[in-house]
């Protein structure tokens, strides 16, 4: 099995790891470092890793002012608890990119919302209808 680390820089890597958290409804805690955290899955999965943007001189991830956070990048995450995601993600933004509506290519509903550093975020119910 294959898997992918989806890699982000971040402006402040614990106040987007509470972030992402709360969208996807777990328990608060804090990242592993100040530069880098991984937000997982409860079978371990990695959903999104946040690095601080400058650190560890990775060239993609050296700076935010090279380009527009997220350009040519939409983070796509299918939830198996759709309602109270929405939910969660209207107390988390003042307004909504796209307000839920049926994807007719999935046959799914979708919404999305920018998370703190600017990166488009769709959030898509894993069951049809």
């Amino acid at each position: 099995m294959k898997r992918t680390w989806t890699i982000i820089g971040v402006a402040d890597v614990a106040r987007s790891f509470g972030w992402y958290q709360s969208l996807f409804g777990q328990a608060l805690t804090a990242p592993a470092h100040d530069y880098f955290g991984q937000i997982l899955d409860t079978d371990g999965t990695v959903l999104i890793c946040l690095h601080r943007w400058g650190d560890h001189e990775h060239p993609p991830l050296a700076s935010p002012e090279r380009a527009e956070p997220g350009n040519g990048l939409i983070l796509f995450f299918r939830v198996d608890d759709f309602e109270p995601a929405l939910l969660r993600a209207r107390s988390l933004a003042s307004k909504l990119e796209e307000e839920p509506h049926l994807n007719p290519s999935t046959g799914t509903q979708e919404f999305a919302l920018r998370d703190p550093d600017g990166y488009y975020v769709m959030v898509s119910a894993l069951a049809q209808g």
